[in-house]
């Protein structure tokens, strides 16, 4: 304690001229009664008063008439008083009348001995302050009454632990439930059983609190216990610390949008199978006059063989007999693609051999009015697509082609790499394209037609000449397929239709099969006697030593007799019960280390859902190449 006078004089002064200094703040002090008795530059600066004129004026001046009729500045110095402190924020006046808003506080003021000798009140200006937390309730409640007002959309709160918070009318719309129904409950009762059972619901709230954010799709269950599918997204929310607060949970309900893709597929999987009807029947003719050409090599070849010609005429007659061989099995896969819906699932081809190995039906399809061409890029990059669905999409783009030249012409079909730029082609991303086009020298199509052209059913052929349904069924495919259509046309100068398919990387080059050692087996299981017999000689051809059994069950017992095998090939389709798929999930089980290959020259409807997919296949006809490339790739 300073017990010095002057010392505590000049310590005085300084005190009084900090607060005399300070702007920011109204400082002042109040007599017992109220009256001002001193007055600092930061009064002066937000109330408008100069020292003289605060001087002996009642402190209540500064208040508005209302609360001054009410009695406000006396409660405050009453309450100063009794508590030893009082604080507020309210409406102040300046000297120019205008208003502001105050932070208030008094506080009594006495002397060392106790006796009370006035009060020190200090004020400050926070207009600003305030405008901003009433524009922030403002907008807060903008927001609230926006969210609620949403009902295409079930919007609420979640809870760190998951439970609802608050709920909107979209909620109780989509879902079923009023506020008070589900405010306090876990948000998992909205999820199917199967889904509940699964942990899903916490699952979601894991992964949104881990990322951020959480998007899936599902079936969630109303009040009334119906189903509906939902596009729902969760995401987290933090406070300043980066603490988790809960999260914010948007649904909506997908029901009608599923329903109508699920149509629509099914549309497009009924207008592709009477398509490939269509087309079929129009190549009836020339593949029954094809395959008549290779029977009669093949009925050729076996007579001149039995008249034992020499060794050089021999092996031009076998090897006439191969190629009308392959060329029948060749047919034979076609037909079986157009004919009937086998499981199809894209793979990486070279479209140039697709094409290539097509030319034949495509000239059949072109008739002899028309001159087909083929154009192909020699280092065209690999493409990922369904070769079958493919095959039919050129053939409905050939057909249209040539029904366009009722007088006859030309079709070049042609391929190429395409570096295209955004929206170049179609709405295609920029990037690497695959190039397929098929181009006539046809009528062409005005605007009006060109833009209809990929719609189903528009078609400007006569009356039972068309359905409509080539173009689209084309359309559809390829943009399934991650690609886009164009079509290029004028009336009078024919049409060309470019199909774009993400390009891949180069194509590895084939290597020739390694040679297994003589020691390495086989068993072969095949209940036709010829066909085993070819497997034989193929096996053979590579060095296997060879065991063979007619049926699953007596693969078994010679697996179990003679004990080492490396390769199992079976038949998919064999007498006795136990068919070839059984077989390998037996081999498979019991024996691991076989390498298993299966073989069918009709798999039935369904059997890619069965697991027939989990073994290497091949078809029937196969050939040596078929079988080397299962065993390299195994």
């Amino acid at each position: 304690m300073i017990n010095d006078p002057p010392a505590l004089e000049r310590l005085s002064s300084r005190y009084e001229l900090l607060v005399a200094s300070i702007s920011d703040y109204a400082i002042c002090m109040l007599d017992p009664q109220g009256r001002i008795t001193s007055w600092n530059v930061g009064a002066q600066r937000s109330n408008g008063y100069s020292e003289g004129e605060a001087l002996g004026m009642h402190f209540s001046r500064l208040y508005p008439p209302d609360e001054r009729q009410a009695g406000a500045p006396e409660q405050a110095l009453a309450t100063a008083r009794r508590e030893g402190r009082y604080e507020c924020e309210g409406w102040r006046l300046r000297n120019d009348g205008s208003r502001f808003w105050a932070s208030v506080v008094i506080d009594p003021v006495h002397t060392p001995d106790g006796e009370h000798i006035g009060f020190g009140m200090v004020a400050r200006d926070i207009s600003e302050g305030r405008k901003v937390m009433e524009a922030l309730r403002e907008s807060e409640q903008r927001f609230r009454l926006l969210v609620q007002g949403v009902i295409d959309y079930a919007i609420y709160m979640l809870s760190p632990e998951g439970l609802i918070t608050n709920w909107n009318l979209g909620a109780e719309r989509i879902k079923g439930f009023v506020r008070d129904e589900v405010i306090g409950s876990h948000y998992r009762r909205f999820f199917t059983d199967e889904d509940r059972g699964e942990g899903a619901p916490e699952r979601a709230l894991a992964i949104a609190a881990h990322d951020g954010r959480y998007e899936s799709e599902g079936w969630r269950v109303r009040k009334d216990g119906t189903r509906f599918w939902a596009h729902a997204v969760i995401d987290a929310l933090y406070d300043e610390s980066g603490r988790l607060i809960g999260f914010a949970k948007v649904t909506r309900d997908n029901t009608e949008k599923r329903l109508a893709a699920e149509s629509l597929e099914q549309a497009r999987a009924a207008l592709f199978q009477a398509q490939k009807m269509e087309s079929i029947g129009q190549l009836t003719g020339g593949v029954a006059h094809d395959f008549n050409n290779l029977l009669a090599v093949v009925s050729s070849g076996v007579d001149i063989l039995r008249t034992g010609p020499a060794p050089e005429a021999r092996a031009r007659v076998l090897d006439s007999m191969r190629r009308a061989v392959d060329r029948g099995a060749a047919l034979t896969q076609q037909l079986l693609s157009f004919a009937r819906q086998q499981p199809l699932a894209p793979t990486v081809q070279q479209l140039n051999q697709l094409v290539a190995g097509f030319e034949g039906v495509l000239r059949r399809a072109a008739g002899p009015l028309v001159q087909l061409e083929l154009d192909l890029e020699p280092k065209l990059r690999p493409a990922s697509i369904d070769e079958a669905r493919f095959e039919a999409a050129l053939l409905n783009l050939v057909v249209n082609a040539r029904d366009a030249m009722p007088d006859g012409g030309s079709i070049a079909v042609a391929t190429r790499n395409a570096s295209l730029a955004a929206n170049q082609a179609a709405t295609l991303p920029a990037g690497e394209y695959v190039q397929v086009s098929v181009m006539d020298t046809g009528s062409g199509m005005s605007e009006a037609v060109r833009e209809r052209a990929f719609e189903p059913f528009f078609t400007t052929k006569e009356t039972g000449k068309g359905t409509g349904l080539g173009l689209s069924q084309v359309y559809g495919f390829i943009v399934q397929s991650g690609g886009g259509v164009t079509i290029d046309t004028a009336p009078g100068r024919g049409t060309s239709i470019h199909l774009y398919l993400p390009a891949l990387g180069a194509a590895m080059p084939e290597q020739p099969a390694p040679r297994p050692p003589r020691e390495e087996r086989v068993l072969i299981v095949e209940d036709d006697p010829l066909v085993m017999e070819s497997a034989r000689e193929l096996f053979q051809a590579m060095g296997y030593a060879i065991l063979q059994a007619s049926d699953g069950a007596s693969a078994l017992r010679a697996l179990q007799r003679d004990g080492e095998v490396d390769v199992l090939f079976s038949d998919v389709m064999m007498p006795n019960g136990m068919t070839g798929l059984d077989l390998a999930r037996e081999v498979r089980q019991r024996y691991p280390a076989i390498k298993i290959i299966l073989s069918s020259g009709f798999p039935q409807p369904g059997m890619q859902d069965e697991g027939l997919n989990e073994f290497a296949f091949v078809g029937k006809p196969y050939r040596l190449a078929d079988l080397a490339r299962q065993l390299r790739t195994g």
